[in-house]
């Protein structure tokens, strides 16, 4: 595997580098509807993830996909996808994975949307799912903005949670420009920034609480990996040294030469695929 320097830019394999040349080529403006569907068909695309029992289910009302495992206790999974995006199907690879690695079972949560249904809807889905868990020991993951979500159920039941497992979080919904990543990587990296917004804006119209400005002490052990050219990786670390000021065990890294959602792209690169293997790794000996 070779890094690839492409217009200034070190990326950490061609596949990747070949990733951030596509989301620079012109894209039509298509409406919700049809970006579900491009989301799902690109996730039936892919390799399935590892094979184990799973079923389809609601736990208090509430969509959700379990993934069996043997080891004592459950992870609670939210899908990325800005709020708007990702399903049960467009994230099944992902959950396999984490339960595949850690040896608990996964509750994939499939958490209302936005537009359709706002601020806190989908926090009040993860919350349900995570209170009716019968299991003494209860982590928390989610990507992206799944990782909101996560980070947003732990804040409340911080007693509960035992572990944050979290992947290129957005963990900053103002997404200043401010902060270089946004200001350096928001166009042109695989994830808008711009569109971003306006889907943040679709589903917390009045603003959501800030996990940056909240009262930290008592979190449960987090990993927080973030991605080089994520345009959200300042928001993820910025939170790995805020729970680490607040005297909460952290395992924090930043992926060199990777984008926004790696995770998803295992299929297509190496470098993808290795550093996914890295953080699932560390998810097993935190929830060891």
């Amino acid at each position: 595997m070779r890094a690839v320097t492409r217009d200034g830019d070190v990326f950490a394999d061609g596949a990747v580098a070949d990733m951030v040349a596509a989301a620079r080529l012109p894209h039509p403006p298509v409406g919700v509807a049809e970006l579900r569907r491009g989301s799902r068909d690109r996730a039936a695309a892919r390799p399935p993830g590892p094979a184990m029992p799973a079923e389809d289910r609601t736990v208090g009302g509430v969509g959700v996909r379990v993934y069996r495992q043997d080891g004592p206790g459950v992870v609670v999974f939210a899908h990325g996808g800005g709020f708007v995006l990702g399903d049960l199907d467009t994230h099944d690879a992902f959950a396999r994975r984490i339960a595949h690695a850690t040896g608990r079972t996964v509750m994939a949560v499939d958490y209302r949307r936005a537009p359709e249904h706002p601020f806190p809807a989908a926090v009040d889905d993860v919350l349900t799912v995570l209170d009716l868990q019968p299991a003494a020991r209860v982590a928390v993951a989610g990507d992206s903005a799944g990782a909101f979500l996560a980070v947003q159920a732990t804040l409340a039941r911080r007693d509960r949670v035992d572990a944050q497992l979290l992947v290129c979080p957005l963990a900053d919904v103002g997404l200043p420009a401010t902060q270089p990543s946004v200001a350096a990587k928001g166009t042109g990296y695989t994830l808008d920034v711009a569109e971003l917004r306006e889907w943040i804006g679709w589903w917390a119209p009045h603003g959501a609480p800030d996990p940056l400005r909240a009262d930290l002490a008592g979190m449960p052990p987090a990993l927080v990996v973030t991605a080089e050219h994520d345009p959200l990786r300042d928001g993820g670390d910025l939170y790995a040294r805020r729970l680490a000021a607040a005297g909460v065990p952290v395992v924090h890294r930043t992926e060199p030469g990777l984008v926004h959602n790696f995770a998803q792209s295992v299929h297509a690169s190496p470098a993808c695929a290795e550093a996914d293997a890295r953080w699932l790794a560390d998810a097993a000996r935190l929830l060891a």
